[in-house]
């Protein structure tokens, strides 16, 4: 009898430490699927040359999309949109609406003090609501040291955009999503 209770009490003591052990994994497959979903949730970002160190659009930003706050190693160099590290290149997408559309901003720089990159061919690819895709050549602003083109559509909705900037055969893509 008392071998039998004392087993009893060790199958009990082993259903408790699996139990905890379920509760625990589980919690800790919950935390890392949260993480990658933030990960994923704030604009996929990509590219060619390197992963992406930071890609969350910042709320102070006109286009931004009600998530958190950008978090970036350069804080003060942002001009308030959207930051995509990736390598050494820092993008920024920042979008204010106007009568004609809206006015998407591309700063591409490169390097811990980022220098603008007047000399590379950079694209939009714009995804409108009903699916279809949209291509944008964007035209060197020497004067604002940046990317510019205004995107003519009007129509309500979520519209992600992958840019791309071709620096002297090197691609650097970046992933974004503006609010109309």
């Amino acid at each position: 009898m008392i071998v039998f209770n004392s087993c009893q009490q060790g199958v009990k003591q082993m259903k408790s430490l699996k139990s905890n052990l379920i509760v625990l994994g589980s919690v800790g497959l919950l935390f890392l699927a949260a993480c990658n979903n933030d990960a994923n949730s704030s604009n996929s970002n990509s590219t060619t040359a390197n992963s992406p160190v930071a890609s969350q659009p910042n709320s102070s930003s006109p286009a931004a999309s009600g998530t958190t706050t950008a978090k970036t190693d350069h804080p003060k160099q942002s001009k308030g949109g959207q930051v995509v590290e990736s390598g050494p290149y820092h993008l920024e997408l920042v979008t204010e609406k106007e009568a004609t559309g809206t006015h998407l901003d591309v700063y591409l720089q490169k390097g811990d003090n980022h220098e603008p990159i007047p000399n590379a061919k950079v694209t939009a690819q714009v995804q409108l609501p009903n699916g279809k895709q949209q291509t944008l050549a964007l035209k060197y602003d020497a004067d604002g040291k940046h990317y510019a083109v205004v995107f003519p559509v009007k129509d309500a909705g979520s519209y992600p955009i992958k840019v791309t900037a071709d620096i002297n055969g090197e691609k650097v893509d970046g992933r974004f999503t503006f609010n109309q």
